[in-house]
């Protein structure tokens, strides 16, 4: 019998070797996929582990900015006049939101009156992170329930606040929505008031909720230092009331003024008409934002004389009796016909001066020459910066002899030919005023941290000695007789020594000099026995029928001189103020003053000069309450008891009544928010007539107080 297996077997074996072959094949195949599978899974896992790993923590990990608080700026007294208040700001990781984009839209739109379509915009973008919303009030954010709405996380942002409505607002300048600093001290200290933001890690749960990651270090920001200007409040806000006032009474196309205090250079005031209003900065805006006492250049008129007449003085050519024919009012030379408004024929050297005489100065130039005039001129400060701590500041155009036209040494000397500034102007009369040293004007007096700690100080800076103590008491002596009995009699004040220099420059255009627009310009110190300020007053283009700087100009340099002289706050200028010792005295009863929410020095000093003794209760460098009561008659020398008290730091923000801030004082009403720990917002100037929240009503710490007020006129005597 034949056996299968034997007959089989043949085709079999003959089948085997290829099956076998496939098998080794496949098994070599997924040999080296098992290796490239390893060998990727090494490259992943090992070689490049850290970088799949920072990708899965994008997944649930995001680093979350904390902005630094910006720096506060103070003026010379400890005002704050820039502060910052907390406004809460939204942002969205839109895959997180998903397919709930149209959800999160319709939210944020019925909150902020804004089409859907915008907030669907912002979201559909492969981006992570979008703003949907920036710097919002709180009192706005809480209608948003974001603990409902899955990728949209609510954070806080400090945003600047400038307590004074445009007080100051040219000198401040402005800040960006990332608190940057854009103009004036906010730009040019940018470094020192931003601090440095920091960070915290948070993780997100499975609702895309972020929340802090205590795996990760949190890195706290560090605040910015706080900036003190040499500027008072006080005098900012007369000026500025002033200026205003000048402007319009004269129907003109704006006004400047610089105050300064002629001993150190220290600037008092400095103000541009129209102001800004740093809170609510517009587009048309942008260009009233600079500074034109340094940015802005003017051909100045007669107050150039001071240059003439020093170099005349200084160099022994001219003695103030010295008779010079003027020429009836017309004087023809080098070409040219130089004209004086009134027709005089012989004057002194002085009266030239009081009467502003054009033909007497371009006489007195052709004896003092081309090389002395533009010596003293650059002396003085002209055609050089000034170098004072703000943006912008140009040197104005003084050219060399080299450069001048036949016409030149004469025009120049009453003020045409030569290009200023403002505050170099206010500088030239400040070294007179102080006996000949031409300071150089600064407006920061120091900057130090949170702590106190001081960065650094200003201190009083000596340029040059320009002309002798004799050559300034002369030229003193000339423009107080310019109030006296000159072209500045509008600027006299009864029982006040003024001394002065009125000025009227035709503006150039594109035909020439013009017959209808004018720059009228008054410069001057007081007291003159021992000058404390010297002020420049500009207004520029009168339309009311005056253009004279004496008639235009004058007004408001007194109107200002009157506020100041009558201010009733004895602190930090008591040469200047008058001290507060007008209480009626009833033999040997006194009157309380009313001393709520003033510094301690102030309100101490007040009492005092009441004829009240002191005595101190609590912490602090703010009088919270005080015992008796103002207005009461008490016995002299009586004490009265100042409770003393601490800006409030908040820290739980809790809830509190609305303070009642009308009838108070600027100063007075701030003061009493901060023992709240409330921040202020101020509109106009004076006394508050009306407030936002009501007093009484419920609010937050750390929220703001709005108010507005009006001005007092200046016969009114009340503490700020």
């Amino acid at each position: 019998m034949i056996d299968e297996s034997q007959i089989l077997s043949p085709a079999i074996q003959s089948e085997k070797p290829k099956y076998w072959g496939r098998v080794l094949l496949l098994k070599i195949i997924l040999l080296v996929f098992l290796v490239i599978v390893l060998a990727r899974l090494v490259k992943i896992q090992v070689l490049d582990s850290s970088k799949y790993q920072e990708i899965a923590k994008r997944q649930y990990e995001v680093k979350v900015s904390i902005p630094a608080i910006r720096g506060g700026i103070y003026d010379r007294n400890g005002n704050v006049l820039v502060s910052n208040t907390r406004m809460v700001s939204y942002a969205a990781d839109p895959k997180i939101i998903g397919d709930d984009i149209n959800h999160v839209a319709e939210v944020f739109a019925g909150v902020f009156q804004k089409p859907a379509s915008v907030y669907i915009n912002k979201l559909q973008t492969p981006k992570r992170f979008v703003w949907l919303e920036r710097r919002v009030p709180p009192n706005q954010a809480r209608r948003i329930a974001i603990d409902e709405i899955e990728g949209v996380v609510e954070l806080d942002e400090p945003q600047r606040l400038y307590h004074y409505d445009d007080l100051a607002g040219q000198i401040l300048g402005v800040t960006n929505i990332d608190n940057v600093g854009l103009s004036g001290i906010e730009l040019q200290f940018d470094k020192v008031l931003k601090g440095t933001d920091g960070f915290v890690i948070m993780q997100r749960d499975g609702l895309g909720r972020k929340r802090p990651s205590v795996d990760y270090p949190r890195i706290d920001p560090i605040d910015g230092n706080n900036v003190t200007l040499t500027i008072d409040f006080t005098f900012q806000s007369v000026v500025q009331e002033e200026l205003k006032r000048g402007v319009e009474a004269n129907n003109a196309n704006g006004g400047i003024a610089v105050m300064l205090q002629p001993k150190t250079g220290e600037v008092l005031a400095m103000a541009t008409y129209p102001a800004v209003k740093p809170n609510d900065i517009s587009e048309e805006d942008t260009n009233k934002i600079r500074n034109r006492p340094l940015t802005d250049m003017f051909e100045p008129g007669s107050t150039f004389k001071i240059v003439v007449a020093s170099a005349a003085l200084e160099e022994k050519l001219h003695r103030p009796a010295d008779r010079i024919n003027a020429e009836g009012g017309v004087y023809k030379t080098s070409g040219r016909t130089i004209r004086d408004t009134h027709g005089y024929r012989m004057l002194t050297f002085q009266e030239g001066m009081e009467y502003s005489s054009n033909i007497v100065m371009a006489k007195i130039s052709d004896d003092v020459g081309s090389e002395k005039l533009f010596r003293y001129a650059r002396d003085f400060g002209f055609g050089i910066p000034t170098g004072i701590e703000l943006p912008g500041e140009i040197g104005g155009q003084l050219k060399k002899p080299a450069q001048w036209s036949k016409t030149t040494l004469n025009t120049m000397a009453y003020g045409y030919e030569v290009g200023v500034t403002p505050i170099q102007i206010a500088s030239a009369y400040a070294a007179v005023a102080n006996g000949g040293e031409l300071m150089k004007p600064f407006i920061i007096r120091k900057a130090a941290d949170k702590n106190g700690n001081v960065l650094f100080e200003r201190t009083p800076e000596k340029i040059r000695k320009v002309i002798s103590q004799e050559t300034a008491q002369t030229l003193t002596s000339f423009f107080e007789g310019v109030v006296e009995r000159g072209t500045g009699k509008d600027v006299k004040i009864n029982g006040v020594r003024i001394a002065g220099k009125t000025g009227t420059a035709s503006k150039l255009g594109p035909g020439g000099y013009s017959k209808d627009d004018y720059v009228a310009s008054f410069v001057g110190f007081f007291p003159v026995e021992d000058p404390q300020v010297v002020l420049l007053v500009m207004i520029d283009r009168p339309h009311s029928g005056q253009y004279y700087g004496g008639m235009v100009s004058g007004p408001v340099f007194r109107a200002i001189a009157e506020r100041i002289i009558n201010l009733s706050d004895p602190q930090p200028h008591p040469e200047i103020y008058k001290h507060y010792a007008r209480q009626q005295s009833n033999g040997e009863r006194v009157t309380v003053p009313d001393v709520r929410y003033l510094g301690i020095d102030l309100a101490s000093s007040m009492c005092r000069s009441a004829g009240l003794a002191v005595q101190y209760t609590g912490s602090g460098n703010i009088v919270a309450s005080q015992n008796p009561a103002a207005a009461v008659e008490a016995a002299r020398n009586d004490k009265v008891q100042l409770v003393l008290a601490e800006p409030q730091r908040v820290t739980n923000k809790k809830i509190i009544n609305t303070p009642d801030l009308r009838g108070l004082s600027i100063r007075r009403a701030v003061n009493a928010l901060k023992l709240e720990g409330l921040d202020a917002v101020v509109n106009g100037n004076g006394i508050v007539i009306r407030q936002a929240p009501t007093p009484g009503e419920i609010i937050r710490q750390g929220n703001y107080v709005q108010f507005w007020c009006e001005p007092r006129g200046f016969s009114t005597v009340v503490v700020n």
